[in-house]
């Protein structure tokens, strides 16, 4: 029984993370280097994630740094954080790229939060899919009479505590994530 509970936690934790890691690429009025991530750059005919050509940085609240280690992809990489839709233009310094981060319009702080809260309601839907997968196997062991009715019931009582718990996670982390979006 432990094992299933154990099983339902830690899906739910990644279910978190997953949010957490989604999130960390919503751009806010902050530097992050996390917005750049997903970036693809055309690397000698091979779409490569920036990561793992460049180092980025955030040496300022309003300021990204790239710092490509091979110098010839400085001018790939630009174009790359030119298409990529973030609304970021790279200034190229030498072997350097300076992205500056403009401030959020309201219009787009309003999207932001839109799209925080149905992220945030996706990754209940998913812990709930969770709890009711679990209740599941709950009720063919039941039916196959490994467990009691009684230990069912009361398995599935801890798997909705769980469940409320990581529930109320979530709703914190979309809380937090709105805040900063509404802070410059």
């Amino acid at each position: 029984m432990d094992e299933i509970l154990g099983d339902a936690r830690g899906r739910m934790e990644k279910t978190l993370n997953s949010l957490r890691t989604e999130f960390s690429r919503i751009r806010t009025g902050r530097a992050s280097p996390a917005i750049l991530e997903t970036i693809k750059v055309d690397y000698y005919g091979n779409p490569t994630p920036l990561i793992q050509l460049a180092g980025i940085s955030a040496p300022e609240p309003r300021l990204l740094i790239v710092q490509p280690w091979d110098k010839t992809a400085v001018h790939e990489i630009e174009k790359a954080i030119l298409k990529s839709g973030l609304g970021l233009t790279p200034r190229v310094e030498g072997n350097v790229i300076r992205i500056p981060i403009p401030p959020l319009s309201e219009e787009r702080r309003k999207e932001l939060s839109k799209l925080v809260r149905k992220l945030g309601e996706d990754s209940k839907i998913a812990i709930r899919n969770i709890r009711r997968d679990v209740n599941e196997k709950l009720k063919s062991k039941k039916d196959n009479k490994e467990i009691s009715e009684d230990d069912m019931i009361r398995m599935q009582k801890k798997v909705q505590e769980i469940t409320d718990e990581y529930i109320k996670k979530v709703d914190e982390i979309v809380v937090r994530k709105e805040k900063e979006i509404e802070e410059e």
